[in-house]
């Protein structure tokens, strides 16, 4: 008899429950999170459950009631720590910058802390991107969920996304209007170019992660830069 059975009144084998060796519980509490992720990215947030997730993590319900009181407490935990390291993940993509650590709301972009102006937005804007490529190879699940939003999305996480967008783009068009004067167009609006930049990192963001081998990261790297003189280093024209 295999150890994975054992016998049922009957003589039918009965499959045994599975066996969770003994964790600290914050290495526990991590593990279920990572399993609810998994059942979410693969198959929606319509499938997740107790059940899924003590499959995913090859644990009993038991196992999973005993990090989390319920369902609703473990979406709550995993949503918590999937946003604070998405938003902390996206602010280490604009380079050379001051206090990004400071959380900021979109009603109060005056607390927002001043990104240094750079000698060289091309330069800046191309390290940007390349950041973003190795963001995105490190940690696509999370960004699968962010960027391929699927359509049974609950309305509180679609929140969230939306409202880190808002600081995240804030962010950006900070950054633009301390660009030197004689560097920026003068008719380049920030907010409008904000928004367009935002926009273009989420759509190669979202390009990346479906179809990894369409453009080469390097590449699109160096388009940036190209794209950023050329828009810098035009004059306004009257």
């Amino acid at each position: 008899m295999s150890a994975s059975t054992t016998s049922t009144s009957q003589g039918e084998p009965r499959r045994r429950r599975p066996y969770a060796p003994r964790v600290p519980i914050a290495e526990r509490r991590e593990q279920l999170l990572d399993a609810a992720l998994a059942v979410i990215v693969s198959d929606g947030y319509d499938r997740v459950s107790i059940d899924a997730i003590a499959k995913r993590a090859q644990v009993a319900r038991s196992v999973v009631y005993g990090a989390y009181e319920n369902l609703d407490a473990l979406l709550t935990a995993l949503l918590d720590r999937q946003q604070t390291r998405a938003f902390a993940r996206l602010l280490e993509t604009i380079p050379d910058t001051t206090d990004l650590s400071t959380p900021v709301s979109p009603a109060s972009p005056a607390t927002l802390a001043a990104p240094a102006s750079p000698a060289s937005p091309a330069t800046f804007a191309a390290e940007a991107i390349r950041r973003m490529s190795a963001m995105l190879r490190q940690d696509p699940d999370t960004w699968r969920l962010i960027l391929l939003t699927p359509g049974n999305m609950p309305t509180v996480v679609r929140d969230r996304i939306e409202a880190d967008r808002e600081r995240f783009r804030l962010r950006v068009e900070q950054w633009i209007t301390l660009l030197p004067p004689t560097q920026s167009n003068p008719q380049l609006d920030p907010r409008i170019l904000a928004h367009a930049l935002v926009a273009c990192a989420e759509h190669f963001g979202r390009t990346a992660l479906t179809d990894p081998d369409k453009f080469d990261p390097q590449h699109l790297v160096d388009q940036v830069r190209i794209i950023f003189d050329t828009i810098w280093r035009t004059p306004a024209r009257h």
